[in-house]
């Protein structure tokens, strides 16, 4: 699908993974050198846990990287980003941050998701209390729709300008995950194509 095989797309999925028909299980099809960051507890996040998890998927690709990061992945980039030593940094040639959900993710959203078996206790989301506010060492495009469930509009441009990321408006697509019938998201491809050619 792109031409410079040497770069790594490593894909952060969000609370509760990203399902067959996520655009980022898309995409880890489409492109041979896709990683996808895998956490122990997807339903029970901690951010310290999540943060490793991603830094070690990184230390594993044995090039360049672009992140590709969905929901509760967006903030785990940002918190491992803000303690990345600048080795790590300057592996990374960019970052897709889609709907970033508004932190704290209060409980009337996370019963609203759906991602919650029955009867199952809620979260506490430990370590994702409010989203950090630093400029990014690296370049970031942040795409956000108008009607998504966890995260306002305002919100969204306040998280891309604390970070220093261009925001791109998505229009009424949801949470932009499994559920909003994106497909292998070819909007998004060329987001990542510009950012691995820099």
């Amino acid at each position: 699908m792109w031409d410079d095989d040497d770069v790594f797309l490593v894909t952060v999925p969000g609370w509760g993974n990203s399902g067959p028909q996520h655009w980022q299980s898309y995409w880890e099809v489409l492109y041979p050198l896709a990683r996808r960051v895998e956490q122990d507890n997807w339903l029970y996040p901690t951010r310290a846990e999540w943060v490793e998890r991603l830094a070690a998927t990184v230390d594993d690709c044995a090039g360049k990287v672009v992140l590709a990061a969905h929901s509760l992945g967006c903030h785990t980039v940002v918190a491992w980003l803000a303690q990345a030593s600048l080795m790590q940094q300057r592996k990374v040639l960019g970052v897709l941050l889609v709907a970033p959900p508004a932190l704290p993710i209060t409980p009337e959203r996370a019963l609203a998701s759906g991602e919650l078996p029955q009867g199952a206790a809620l979260p506490d989301f430990a370590g994702f209390e409010q989203a950090q506010v630093l400029q990014l060492p690296v370049p970031v495009r942040l795409v956000a729709s108008r009607d998504d469930l966890f995260c306002d509009w305002a919100e969204a441009e306040a998280m891309a300008a604390g970070w220093g990321a261009k925001l791109l408006d998505a229009g009424n697509a949801g949470h932009m995950g499994s559920n909003s019938a994106l497909g292998d998201w070819k909007a998004g491809q060329k987001l990542i194509q510009q950012l691995m050619l820099g």
